[in-house]
């Protein structure tokens, strides 16, 4: 793993036992991470394949029956590490009797800010997140796009440097789905480092630099997006717009025809058929039953 690596991990499987001990699921087996800082990192896959287990071993909700884990230098129980991180969960566990305002402030009085630090980002983030008009009535009265802002935002309280965003853009509109995805960038830019797990493929290929994709708890694929998407067996020449009488022209007198080199690169097929016909070939070689239930 790289030195400078935010989140590195080696090895990591994780088994669940039931109430005599005995194993039942192997949820996570022998996953190997390297997230490094200031990217979006987007860990991908179907119901039951991981994502959540490795995540919750990140956070040191978990404990991992084997391998190495660190996050921002620290083991994930650290409390060091975990005053440094944001975290969003897939279902935000808000309390519906507490306005925007005072759940913000809540979260924000776990964290050692002085009252004027913790009043600015308070003020901030509600502005970040167009809760301004919202910002005193009670959660209870909040769409699940609205509380999903909310979430959000309380996980930024601490201006971490480590963010896990469990489908953000859960509940919002077309135009949220963009804010939020705007926000994500803009984190990057700011130096932060994003852990995005999602089931809108196109959020993920849209704001993400590097993917990982599990099934039934092993990576099947990993790697930087436009190069797991690039089809490398083709190419694609693109031309300015031509007559239709010289689009049919011989390819050896294109540069001739039109003055300038054509370019030539990859076409890419899209995340979402990626990941289908990856999870498919898995289906096709399933792992046996046995494998999972060795400790």
């Amino acid at each position: 793993m790289s030195e400078d690596s935010v989140v590195s991990v080696r090895g990591l499987v994780k088994v669940y036992h039931d109430f005599w001990r005995r194993p039942t699921v192997r949820a996570v087996d022998g996953v190997d991470l390297a997230i490094r800082a200031g990217e979006i990192f987007g860990l991908l896959g179907p119901n039951g394949s991981g994502k959540s287990t490795t995540i919750k071993s990140l956070l040191g909700l978990l404990r991992p029956t084997a391998g190495s884990l660190r996050v921002l230098g620290c083991p994930p129980s650290d409390v060091r590490a975990k005053q440094r991180i944001g975290y969003l969960p897939e279902e935000s566990c808000l309390y519906n009797h507490l306005t925007a305002h005072e759940t913000l402030d809540l979260y924000a009085r776990l964290f050692p800010m002085d009252p004027d630090t913790r009043r600015t980002r308070v003020r901030q983030l509600v502005g970040m997140m167009g809760l301004d008009e919202a910002v005193n009535r009670p959660l209870g009265e909040f769409s699940k796009g609205m509380a999903r802002r909310v979430g959000i935002a309380q996980s930024l309280v601490n201006d971490p440097d480590l963010i896990f965003f469990d489908e953000p853009t859960s509940g919002l509109d077309p135009l949220g789905c963009r804010q939020i995805k705007d926000l994500m960038l803009s984190l990057r830019e700011r130096g932060k480092t994003i852990v995005l797990s999602s089931h809108l493929l196109a959020d993920v290929e849209d704001v993400c630099d590097r993917i990982t994709i599990l099934y039934g708890g092993r990576i099947l694929a990993e790697g930087r997006v436009n190069e797991l998407l690039e089809e490398q067996e083709r190419v694609r020449l693109t031309f300015p717009t031509l007559p239709p009488a010289e689009m049919k022209a011989l390819l050896a007198a294109v540069k001739q025809r039109i003055g300038s080199e054509p370019e030539l690169d990859h076409p890419s097929m899209n995340l979402e058929r990626f990941f289908v016909d990856v999870i498919k070939q898995a289906q096709v070689r399933p792992v046996e039953v046995a494998d999972y239930l060795k400790s």
